[in-house]
């Protein structure tokens, strides 16, 4: 299909870069994304991805919107208060831009219904902020061939990926790519949310911003994957690194 006239103005500055043009564009606008957690790291992610031409997103937190949530999730405003996130979220991003299809999910991800949640969509975006979340997320999308992009932030300091174990599932060990098990293999004796220890506000807005990034060449294709890397951010001193991932044939999810 073609894009419309108005698609064509909206979406002026993606098509005129050379790695995006009128093909990309079309790819943003048939994507599906799944969001997993509407907080400080979904919320602009989710803006950014709307903003693109993302027009079908799936919207997963059980949360409502609480007072201390404005000193970082930009997606909300004080009269959401009280308000499910999902709920808030979806107005927010309609409008701006009403050709949204949202798909509003108000529960907790967990292993009885991930890949119930997960099953449509083309790409998954992880911002929750919990381990048990995040390992359930990642099962489902290696058992569902799906990209994961992952971000965390505490402090200061943040992380990304990307997992695409799933897609290369039956290869030769030396040609698989890992997963977030083969990353992070056990639960953590202790468990630092931003509740617990803290986070800079402007740094998740950063971290969301680079996973809408991130989701947008995947979907794309276009440039260099995070896959089978690990992006590390810290805030402190401004300083950033990327270090390689390997998959792990001790994983309990991958390395059968």
């Amino acid at each position: 299909m073609s894009l419309t006239p108005e698609q064509l103005e909206r979406y002026a500055r993606h098509i005129m870069l050379r790695e995006i043009g009128g093909p990309g564009q079309q790819k943003l606008l048939n994507a599906h994304v799944a969001l997993v957690g509407l907080g400080a790291l979904g919320g602009p992610a989710a803006l950014y991805l709307a903003a693109a031409g993302v027009v079908r997103l799936t919207l997963i937190d059980d949360d409502v919107v609480s007072l201390s949530n404005l000193q970082r999730q930009v997606l909300f405003v004080g009269g959401d208060v009280g308000r499910p996130k999902t709920e808030a979220g979806a107005a927010r991003l309609t409008g701006l831009n009403s050709g949204l299809q949202i798909h509003e999910r108000r529960e907790r991800l967990d292993a009885a219904n991930a890949a119930t949640l997960l099953a449509d969509a083309h790409i998954v975006v992880d911002g929750s902020d919990s381990f048990a979340t995040r390992f359930e997320v990642n099962a489902a999308c290696h058992t569902l061939g799906q990209p994961l992009v992952s971000g965390a932030v505490g402090r200061w300091s943040a992380q990304v990926s990307v997992f695409k174990s799933g897609l290369t599932r039956g290869k030769p060990r030396k040609e698989r790519l890992p997963c977030y098990r083969c990353f992070v293999a056990e639960m953590p004796a202790m468990e630092e949310t931003c509740a617990a220890v803290g986070v800079i506000g402007p740094l998740t807005g950063m971290i969301g911003a680079r996973l809408a990034l991130e989701t947008i060449k995947e979907i794309a294709g276009v440039g260099a994957s995070l896959a089978g890397k690990l992006w590390l951010f810290d805030g402190l001193s401004g300083d950033s690194r990327t270090v390689s991932l390997s998959a792990d044939p001790a994983c309990p999810i991958c390395g059968g």
